[in-house]
């Protein structure tokens, strides 16, 4: 530990904040997927990844631990991790929609208005309005956050 702890003395900032955001947060994050979704009980895990990165930016910056976490972050450039866990699922969800018309994932959040194919069994739009209130995860909350977001205009309805 003493051997880690001097060879990262010798590093400045800038190096310390890009070894923090390129090594630790993606390890940090991990599998985020499993436990960040809508409805999930969020308070212990962003209290502890707060935490985790109020104190990487005090080592960032060499600053007193009585600093304030907001403008700590904002020296160093880092978001907060909320936010940024908003980020990577935003970009997780639009991940999801780029794969192929067979992928499993793809054929689980089939496209509610494709009605000129039947869906299949396990799809999500089998499930009722009340399961797909009551079920959490991050399928479900990616199916309602891509086709359920915008309201739909049919060209049908449009006046011209």
């Amino acid at each position: 530990m003493k051997l880690l702890g001097n060879l990262l003395r010798g590093i400045n900032p800038i190096q310390e904040c890009l070894l923090y955001r390129y090594c630790v947060l993606p390890i940090m994050l991990y599998g985020f997927q499993l436990w960040f979704y809508n409805k999930a009980p969020l308070l212990y895990p962003m209290k502890i990844l707060g935490k985790i990165q109020r104190r990487a930016t005090i080592w960032i910056l060499g600053a007193f631990r009585t600093s304030s976490t907001d403008g700590l972050e904002a020296i160093t450039g880092l978001i907060s991790i909320k936010f940024y866990l908003q980020k990577l699922t935003s970009r997780s969800q639009l991940c999801s929609t780029a794969l192929l018309e067979n992928h499993l994932i793809r054929t689980l959040m089939d496209d509610p208005l494709n009605s000129h194919n039947k869906p299949p069994p396990h799809s999500i739009n089998t499930l009722t309005e009340h399961q797909k209130n009551t079920v959490k995860g991050h399928l479900i909350d990616s199916y309602n956050k891509l086709f359920w977001s915008f309201p739909f205009i049919f060209p049908s309805q449009s006046r011209i």
